[in-house]
């Protein structure tokens, strides 16, 4: 088998000019034996131009992304002390909106996200959106979970959120609808309109309530720049 596999390494390596780490994860086989091998091998001048050219790619490729990061990262801070100088102010509605997220929201670097069966909540968690942060209706992403056989219709459900949210149904996206088990179908389920998740893919608006909620309460989270 390792026989085999030598041949099979060096005629990768002759004729194709291939790397060694590309022979490696296409035979499967340990680096140090593919370059034991192959090391009496010299290549064409053609071949070497290529997997010069191939390296460089590659570094330019992991370079740039790294690049990337290191300037989100710097974003993400610039953000998050935008949120802190709000928190300054001491608004007494932005203050309780952050607070009601660092409880129930969703620690997304990108986006702001809640879930809850709780119509009075989000309704006040909607308010904090529009008045607070200035999101518009067309921003938000509401998505209803819920289980049938309560007596409620799918579309009774979203008419209930649609008027307690008070957003337009164009903004709804499809209900998911999960199916009861046996055993609650006979005991009733307490959650007749299931749940309401509300949406913001926005990283200037997460980093915002995370950056604020950092200043309200005297805390330090480095792992929320991540």
């Amino acid at each position: 088998m390792k026989q085999d596999e030598r041949e099979e390494a060096r005629r990768l390596r002759r004729e194709n000019g291939m790397a060694i780490t590309d022979i490696c994860k296409q035979l499967g086989v340990a680096k140090s034996s593919v370059s034991m091998w192959v090391r009496d091998i010299i290549l064409t001048e053609e071949q070497q131009t290529a997997l010069n050219k191939q390296h460089y790619a590659y570094w330019a490729q992991t370079r740039g992304a790294h690049t990337n990061a290191i300037k989100g990262r710097e974003r993400r801070v610039i953000y998050q002390e935008e949120g802190r100088q709000k928190a300054r102010e001491g608004d007494p509605l932005h203050l309780a909106g952050c607070m009601l997220y660092w409880g129930e929201g969703a620690k997304n670097r990108n986006s702001l996200k809640m879930s809850n069966s709780d119509a009075g909540m989000l309704a006040f968690y909607m308010r904090f959106l529009r008045k607070s942060l200035e999101v518009t209706n067309e921003r938000i992403v509401l998505r209803i979970v819920c289980y049938l056989g309560n007596g409620l219709s799918a579309q009774e459900i979203e008419y209930y959120w649609l008027e307690a949210l008070g957003v337009p149904e164009q903004y709804l996206r499809p209900t998911t609808v999960n199916l009861q088990p046996k055993s609650s179908q006979q005991k009733g389920r307490k959650l007749l309109y299931g749940t309401m998740e509300i949406a913001v893919h926005e990283t200037r608006l997460s980093q915002h309530v995370l950056g604020a909620i950092q200043e309200y309460a005297g805390i330090e989270k480095p792992e929320w720049l991540m």
